[in-house]
């Protein structure tokens, strides 16, 4: 029995410095980042900044993959799968990483079968719509809604994502309910609004302020309670007539679960070092991003973090009926 003991510390010992070793030679290869939504939303523009930024520090590039699907369903579900060495890592938000599990039958916990890596950043929506909207004001387009009611079509990036369950909400502020119409990302229901195809969206300043200042969009509001500095000109959702209505979604990282803690540290150590970067904090603030403070930056504050939203969301999308199509 003492000699199995005894064993069994030698193996753990030589695992240990396996771990360490490889700890201090990693990255010696470029590591994947799975962005488990399509390209041209918020969520792959923020990864792809944060992906640049973090090859500086490593020493590795850090390669962008989009693996969409379910809302981000599938693409997190392959990175919960991937080898625990350190060379995948998810790129994911409020809706991937938090609201899913409320919505889909997951073979794993969001918040236990993955290590935390670090929290970066959030941002508010607009309250955009087709150019031809006749609305002029956030006022003028709840009446337009109420006078058009069961013909509104608004796009979401999702059933269940942050844009789903904000359109939700309005809906309840408002008083009428219209069309959801789901997409696979933001950038592409984005595309069908600018064509005119659906009336509204809720959209993150990363991915319609460009749209916003050439006309090609209407923005009627901010759903935060201030105005952010890339749009002072757009109003809060209190200024413009639909007080309360607040809504504002998180970004993050994380590793398969079993990623050995020096590698985690490392990467931690390049997010951080991203922002405080001035030309990545540029880039972030330049889309309407709010940096989180370097005290909630961590593995272990993500982690508490994660476990609040659950637990503030979750019944609230139950709620609401919110359930994968």
């Amino acid at each position: 029995m003492i000699g199995k003991f005894v064993v069994a510390a030698v193996i753990a010992a030589g695992l240990g410095a396996a771990s360490a070793a490889d700890a201090q030679d990693y990255p010696s290869h470029p590591i994947m980042m799975i962005v488990p939504l399509a390209p041209g939303g918020s969520t792959d523009t923020l990864g792809r900044i944060m992906a640049q930024a973090m090859s500086k520090t490593l020493g590795q590039p850090v390669v962008v993959e989009n693996v969409a699907g379910a809302a981000g369903v599938i693409g997190v579900t392959r990175a919960e799968r991937s080898p625990p060495d350190g060379y995948t890592v998810q790129w994911g938000m409020w809706g991937t990483n938090m609201a899913n599990g409320a919505i889909y039958s997951l073979d794993f916990d969001l918040l236990n079968d993955l290590e935390p890596v670090g929290l970066v950043a959030t941002q508010p929506f607009f309250i955009d719509a087709r150019k031809t909207m006749p609305a002029n004001n956030l006022k003028e387009l709840v009446a337009w809604i109420k006078a058009n009611a069961g013909k509104v079509t608004m796009g979401t990036s999702g059933v269940g994502s942050p844009s789903h369950v904000a359109g939700v909400l309005m809906e309840q502020l408002v008083g009428v309910n219209w069309q959801m119409v789901s997409y696979r990302s933001a950038g592409l229901a984005q595309q069908n609004l600018l064509a005119g195809f659906t009336d509204l969206q809720l959209d993150t300043p990363a991915v319609s302020l460009p749209h916003v200042q050439s006309g090609t969009l209407k923005a009627y509001a901010v759903t935060a309670k201030e105005r952010i500095d890339v749009a002072p000109d757009i109003p809060t959702t209190d200024e413009a007539g639909l007080p309360g209505f607040y809504f504002s979604f998180w970004h993050a990282m994380w590793a398969p679960k079993g990623t050995p803690k020096p590698i985690i540290a490392k990467l931690n150590a390049a997010i951080v070092a991203a922002l405080v970067d001035p030309e990545t904090r540029k880039k972030l603030t330049d889309l309407a991003q709010v940096i989180y403070p370097r005290d909630q930056q961590t593995p272990e504050a993500l982690h508490a973090f994660q476990k609040a939203e659950i637990e503030k969301w979750w019944p609230i999308i139950k709620a609401a009926g919110i359930k994968a199509e």
